[in-house]
């Protein structure tokens, strides 16, 4: 019983994987175009999230700073960090600027301080990513014709969360192939 379980896990991994590959690829190869159009133009790319995606923001920054899986140039990457002393939207005016790139991972337990965010961002010029979970409505009003919004299709954070890592990584190899080219085999 107990593995049966443990494999529902990866088969529902797995099926959400599949189902979205076809969906989330336009999005983010938009969201791939975004980010090497700001890194190239000397801009810098803010990461924050909610939840689980608090933790990935980090994760984020670090691989466009250093390396995802070869070696680059490092790019501008900086992880907001949602604290009591200072909101997103705070560190967004402090640091952002036009050119600049908002990605934000919102697994949809608190989006009210990613999407003041975001609007923060759009008042100072810089394009936004938005990887959301299906709740993404709110989103849609906030965005413009310019951002790139990526939305998991399922209820389960825990999902939504896997699929965010694989967009993360889908977006990391392809801003090393857009920046470095194909690898020489």
């Amino acid at each position: 019983m107990l593995e049966q379980r443990i494999q529902q896990q990866f088969f529902e991994a797995a099926d959400l994987l599949s189902q979205a590959a076809q969906g989330l690829s336009r999005p983010v190869a938009d969201a791939v175009q975004a980010l090497a159009v700001c890194v190239t133009s000397g801009g810098k790319v803010l990461v924050a999230g909610s939840d689980v995606g608090a933790g990935l923001a980090p994760v984020l920054a670090a691989t466009l700073t250093g390396r995802f899986e070869r070696d680059r140039p490092p790019l501008a990457a900086l992880a907001l960090r949602d604290d009591s002393l200072q909101s997103l939207a705070q560190q967004v005016r402090a640091l952002g600027q036009p050119g600049d790139l908002l990605l934000v991972l919102d697994a949809g337990a608190d989006g009210q301080r990613l999407r003041e965010a975001a609007a923060a961002a759009r008042a100072l010029d810089m394009t936004v990513v938005a990887l959301t979970g299906p709740e993404a409505g709110e989103w849609r009003g906030l965005l413009t014709d310019t951002d790139v919004l990526l939305t998991v299709p399922h209820d389960r954070p825990a999902r939504v969360a896997e699929a965010q890592l694989v967009v993360l990584h889908a977006l990391c190899d392809a801003v090393d192939l857009q920046l470095m080219g194909e690898l020489d085999s």
